[in-house]
């Protein structure tokens, strides 16, 4: 990856460790819309922080798709619950473009988990927007 996504890696990687501090929460990551990785918290790998962005992205979109069912198709969406035997996962809009995701076990706070999430999608503002990604060596 080149340098600017190392940097934001770090400069937000250790503010995600802020939405962990709940008993029970696992990992966090942030992601772009189109499944970049842009930083995830101590204890969950490169790799696997990316492959979890890119499915992420892909449940978000889904998940949007679904907004005629809530009974209005331009009805805003906000955040999505995957439940399994073992805990959950927690995905939420971040700004414009970016998503927060954070794992969790099944015993966790559910309330305090999604608390801490817009508190901090709240605290960091623009830091946790991503504009979309452009060709940039793209020749017309």
């Amino acid at each position: 990856m080149n340098g600017l996504h190392e940097t934001s890696n770090d400069r937000l990687g250790w503010m995600l460790d802020d939405a962990l501090a709940v008993p029970g929460a696992r990992h966090a990551i942030l992601l772009s819309a189109d499944g970049m990785l842009r930083a995830h918290s101590k204890g969950i790998s490169r790799d696997e922080s990316e492959r979890q962005a890119a499915a992420l992205a892909g449940l978000q979109s889904i998940s949007r798709s679904t907004a005629e069912f809530c009974d209005d198709p331009d009805t805003a969406w906000r955040q999505t619950l995957i439940e399994f035997v073992d805990g959950f996962v927690f995905l939420v809009a971040a700004g414009p473009g970016a998503y927060l995701a954070v794992s969790a076990a099944a015993d966790v706070d559910m309330e305090a988990v999604t608390f801490r999430m817009h508190k901090l999608v709240d605290r960091l503002g623009k830091e946790l927007t991503s504009p979309p990604r452009q060709d940039v060596g793209r020749t017309a």
